[in-house]
């Protein structure tokens, strides 16, 4: 195929009336490619020229990290986008993480030029002083992948050297849907083992995690292998509801339903294994264009806006719980919990902490919707909490088992109830209210006494002095 389009291409050259300014004016935003095809395809080599550049004229946001080889020894380049100044927010809080990847595929071009674009666009953001770009480099992490298949891509082919379709060789149900050409077995190619030690080792706390294909303008959502909708199917729904809503009219779907049941892709993976919010970006296949001198950030603008919408909103992407109250009365402890993010939890515990650092503790478990709040209430022991103590948080991030469990500490203090049996001090001693009561009595009845006989005392000193008057 590109053999052929090479020929047509020399052929017809010399008819297209393509001037020079218009080859000078599109050189500033063309895909860094061969002259001839630079807006379809980049090659391997010319792509490690472009990034190692990026890393060497802007150490200050660019990384360059070589995580693994292809089949043919070729490097597999990932760029880390961050202000690296400092290792957190401006804030003080960690940063968020996204992950993209491109080039399963070698023939999918618009997909790995879309992965490029998204991390040339921070890049040349950041240096133009664009305050979108400025804030997602302070405040999160983005690491793309760019070429994952680098000997499939410089000869045009779908498959990797071994003949292997990298995107059904992850270990999510490998080889358990009809597919062709998986692998040996789950992480047979050293490009996709590559990949998920990259997942397992430098992300694994990803919030969002963006796999870049081409062939049919969708994006997919998991599972590959199942027609239900997921367990964070909130998350997703919402993301879809946004983007329709304001950015593009492009389908997202469950991928089952919106293309063909899959299994073994890097999508299922990284939400089934890893726990990430996943998403197969398609671009459409209309991608060979000769003679084009269309500018990719033209021809992948709307696709870019819906990844800016993804990586600026990192935030929201999962669970956030933020204590309300903490009210204890009698033996019920009440929380009040609102969750700020966009997906749920199931698996929620409110922890006590004792004062000499000991779980002394641990609620049942509780579920908080996305963007909701929440009151649950549990039976306790009140006087197994003292004041010297604290109270932590711990839950995981999303509703998928693998979703990353956090622990956090509640900046809240118990507020104490005091009750009636508190209020009257109930016991049997001296200020027992029935003691009280009948000492009240006692008093009184002595006192009434007291005075009857000094009644009686007047009276018989009046008779007396009567007498002695007569």
């Amino acid at each position: 195929m590109r053999a052929a389009i090479f020929l047509t291409l020399c052929l017809l050259l010399p008819l297209v009336p393509l001037t020079v300014a218009q080859a000078e004016d599109a050189q500033d935003e063309a895909w860094p490619g061969d002259p001839i095809d630079n807006h379809v395809h980049m090659t391997w080599a010319a792509m490690t020229l472009e990034v190692n550049e990026w890393a060497d004229e802007n150490p200050d946001i660019v990384k360059l990290e070589d995580v693994g080889k292809s089949r043919a020894g070729k490097s597999l380049w990932v760029v880390q986008l961050s202000d690296w100044s400092t290792e957190f927010k401006p804030n003080g809080s960690s940063k968020e993480i996204i992950y993209i990847d491109g080039g399963h595929h070698g023939n999918e071009y618009l997909g790995t030029a879309l992965a490029w674009l998204s991390a040339k666009y921070y890049i040349d953001g950041w240096i133009e002083g664009n305050e979108e770009a400025i804030q997602v480099l302070q405040n999160s992490e983005v690491h793309v992948l760019i070429m994952l298949n680098p000997d499939g891509n410089d000869i045009d082919t779908r498959w990797n050297l071994g003949q292997v379709d990298l995107n059904r060789n992850y270990d999510h149900y490998w080889n358990s849907c009809p597919t062709t050409q998986p692998g040996t077995s789950a992480f047979s190619e050293p490009e996709t083992l590559a990949n998920s030690v990259y997942m397992n080792t430098v992300v694994p706390d990803a919030d969002l995690y963006v796999t870049m294909h081409t062939g049919v303008w969708i994006i997919l959502y998991p599972w590959g292998k199942w027609p239900e909708q997921p367990p964070d199917w909130e998350l997703f729904h919402s993301i879809r509801e946004d983007v329709n809503g304001g950015i593009s009219d492009i389908p997202i779907q469950n991928a089952n339903q919106g293309l063909y049941p899959n299994c073994g892709t890097s999508r299922d993976y990284g939400y089934g294994v890893m726990g990430f919010p996943t998403f197969t970006f398609e671009t459409d296949d209309e991608q060979f264009i000769p003679g084009s001198v269309e500018a990719l950030n033209e021809r992948l603008g709307e696709e870019m806006d819906v990844m800016r919408y993804l990586i600026n909103n990192v935030w929201y992407w999962r669970a956030r719980l933020d204590v309300q109250s903490i009210t204890i009365d009698d033996d019920t402890l009440t929380l009040d919990v609102v969750n700020h993010g966009m997906a749920s939890t199931a698996n929620a515990t409110l922890e006590y902490i004792g004062e000499s650092g000991e779980v002394a503790w641990v609620s049942p478990f509780f579920s908080v919707n996305a963007t909701n709040s929440s009151v649950v209430s549990f039976s306790v022991n009140a006087g197994m909490f003292g004041d010297e103590g604290m109270w932590n948080l711990n839950y995981q991030k999303r509703v998928i088992n693998a979703a990353t469990w956090v622990n956090e500490t509640v900046n809240v203090s118990a507020m104490y109830v005091e009750s009636e049996q508190d209020r009257f001090l109930i016991g049997y001693g001296l200020f027992n209210p029935i003691s009280v009561l009948a000492a009240v009595i006692g008093v009184a009845a002595f006192a009434n006494e007291a005075e009857t006989r000094r009644k009686s005392e007047r009276d018989e000193d009046n008779e007396r002095n009567d007498a002695s008057e007569n």
